[in-house]
């Protein structure tokens, strides 16, 4: 899978769009190699704006977080996944509503990706073919959060940090990371993994 991000900055008002582009608008597409396209300028007529929130975005998409948590349709994938890695899949379930709220095209201004919200260099190292296929990212995702279990001895505190913050910030504050995102990532975890059922 690859990636193009395309920032094309123009002058002039040649075209409607320049002034929200240049505000901040994304626009997208994916071509006909499954090339993924980026840009703030949409010269191509492929491209549809994309919608970023503060921890994601929703690609050709529609509906609310909410309503993509409520789906059930990835149950079935999360404890096949789960079952697999030794995890419970409560707290694979937890993962994926805090990383994007259930939404499966979901990808964050940083540019991880899928459910789970997987960097591509992450993706790559688990050797995901579509990292935005469900199943795919519920399978890489799991085994990187239970890799990362590994990693730190059980201590699941240590092991979400280390999802969203990377396991260097972990072993170097020797834990949880004085990262106000992260501390508010991991409790939004923990709050999802108790409320989540199987």
């Amino acid at each position: 899978m690859w990636i193009v991000l395309l920032w094309m900055l123009t002058a002039g008002p040649a075209l409607n769009w320049h002034s929200e582009a240049a505000a901040g608008a994304i626009y997208s597409f994916i071509d006909e190699k499954g090339v993924y396209h980026f840009t703030n300028v949409p010269v191509d007529p492929r491209f549809t704006k994309t919608e970023f929130t503060a921890e994601s975005a929703i690609i050709h998409g529609k509906g609310s977080r909410k309503t993509y948590c409520r789906k059930k349709k990835y149950h079935s994938i999360i404890k096949k996944a789960a079952s697999s890695f030794g995890l419970d899949p409560a707290l694979v379930k937890a993962v994926i509503r805090a990383e994007s709220g259930g939404n499966p095209s979901a990808i964050s201004p940083k540019g991880a990706l899928g459910l789970m919200q997987l960097m591509p260099g992450t993706a790559e190292e688990l050797l995901l073919y579509d990292p935005l296929d469900p199943e795919e990212n519920i399978w890489g995702g799991s085994q990187y959060l239970s890799r990362l279990l590994d990693m730190f001895d059980g201590d699941i505190i240590s092991a979400l940090a280390a999802y969203n913050a990377g396991p260097g910030a972990v072993e170097k504050f020797g834990g949880l990371p004085p990262y106000r995102e992260t501390i508010n990532y991991v409790q939004r975890v923990l709050k999802f993994w108790k409320q989540s059922k199987f």
